[in-house]
């Protein structure tokens, strides 16, 4: 008889951004067939973005991670022996801000004329479809190759243009510059037109 070994998945922030990223190049080589396909990456994609957030605004405690409010509390309770709050990640479009913002020595993300509504849509779309309500939904296939251009620039510029995320595994930036790079590819054989201004 086999004896049976118990299994964990084991993960933690760096390993949730970079496979999110790597489903995201994964995904992206079979839109061309299957455009369902485009549903995943948006849901993998936003996961990584915000993942890539989170590890820049590590800053030794993580506390700029989390909504601002939750924060101020664990301090508080850090400085006075209180009770610890239940620790809960600022929303995206405020981990966006935040990365947007200088910190000290830390650049801050500047981004170009697409980048912001990009990001925006990017995390409207991954909303739509993670709490998807009783309707029909069409999505111009168009805009959605952008928005992965532009997410992927923010990825970049975390993950090593800014020296902002500290890597412990150098095989992991391996894999996530392998990743961006499989994305790119697979993005740039695409071509639909889109009717957005």
């Amino acid at each position: 008889m086999a004896r049976r070994r118990a299994r964990w998945l084991r993960t933690d922030e760096h390993e949730e951004a970079v496979r999110s990223l790597e489903w995201v190049a994964a995904l992206s080589r079979t839109v061309e067939t299957d455009a369902y396909a485009w549903k995943w990456i948006l849901i993998a994609l936003h996961n990584a973005t915000q993942g890539f957030m989170v590890l820049a605004l590590w800053d030794g405690t993580g506390l700029r991670a989390l909504r601002d409010n939750i924060a101020a509390k664990w301090l508080e309770a850090y400085r006075s022996g209180g009770d610890y709050p239940i620790e809960k990640l600022d929303e995206f479009s405020n981990l966006y801000a935040k990365v947007k913002s200088r910190r000290g020595a830390k650049p801050a993300f500047s981004p170009g004329l697409t980048h912001d509504k990009n990001l925006s849509r990017l995390n409207s779309f991954r909303n739509e479809f993670t709490h998807f309500t009783p309707k029909g939904w069409c999505l111009e296939l168009g805009l959605l190759p952008p928005i992965c251009r532009d997410a992927l620039d923010l990825i970049e510029f975390l993950g090593w243009k800014s020296s902002q995320v500290l890597w412990h595994k150098p095989t992991d930036v391996r894999r996530v510059k392998s990743a961006i790079r499989a994305t790119r590819n697979a993005l740039q054989t695409l071509s639909y037109a889109t009717n957005d201004g």
